[in-house]
Order: structure tokens, then C-alpha cells, then sequence
């Protein structure tokens, strides 16, 4: 089993970015391999059943921020302008553990 895990941190005040609806797809088949909300401290950790027979099988890991940055109550000039964030991948090893942090602000993020 694979181990998908992340952790979202708001840029713009410093604080966790908890509570994100969060889903990972497998864009070959198109089956939605989860669909999950992030906890209040904005990790992520889902485990996975992929077969060793495809590595070069891609992933889409989307995050929907959009309420998340609605809810912060932002300035209505220079609100938000992102509303997911996409992060496209594969699995080379089926029983490895997958970390993606993300560091978000209402216009943009980083990944590492």
C-alpha cells in the first residue's frame, strides 16, 4: 500500500490550512481513488492499493481551496484568485510513502 501525505500551511498569517476537501484520481482509469477532507491542522494521510504492474501511471491530487480562502474573509480588493490546487505525480513504488507540503497564500502556493 502506498501512503499519500501532506500537510497545508497559509502563507499569508502563518497558521495551519486545516479542513481542505481533498481528492486523488487515477487519470488512466479515471476512478477516484480517494475523496477526503484534510483534518484541522491541514495533514493529509490516506493509504492506497497500487499494483507494481504500472509506475508510469499518473495521479492527480487536487485541493479545493477555494471555500478555505472564502472563509478567511479576505479584502474584497485583491481577494483570492486561486480556487484548487493540482498536483500531478506517479507511484514508482507501490509501498513507498508519497509527501506533499504545500504552503498556500490567496494567489498562488509552493510545493516541495
Amino acid at each position: 500500500m502506498a501512503l499519500i501525505t501532506s500537510h497545508t500551511l497559509n502563507s499569508s498569517n502563518g497558521t495551519h490550512a486545516g479542513c481542505l476537501p481533498v481528492m486523488l484520481t487515477n487519470l488512466f482509469t479515471g476512478k477516484i481513488l480517494f475523496q477526503t477532507v484534510m483534518d484541522e491542522a491541514g495533514r493529509l494521510s490516506e493509504t492506497i492499493e497500487v499494483t507494481a504492474s504500472d509506475p508510469e501511471t499518473v495521479y492527480e491530487l487536487c485541493f479545493t481551496t477555494g471555500p478555505y480562502w472564502d472563509a478567511q474573509n479576505l479584502p474584497a480588493a485583491g481577494g483570492r484568485i486561486s480556487d484548487q490546487i493540482i498536483l500531478r505525480f506517479c507511484i514508482s513504488d507501490p509501498g513507498a510513502r508519497y509527501h506533499m507540503p504545500i504552503i498556500l497564500s490567496p494567489h498562488g502556493h509552493s510545493v516541495w
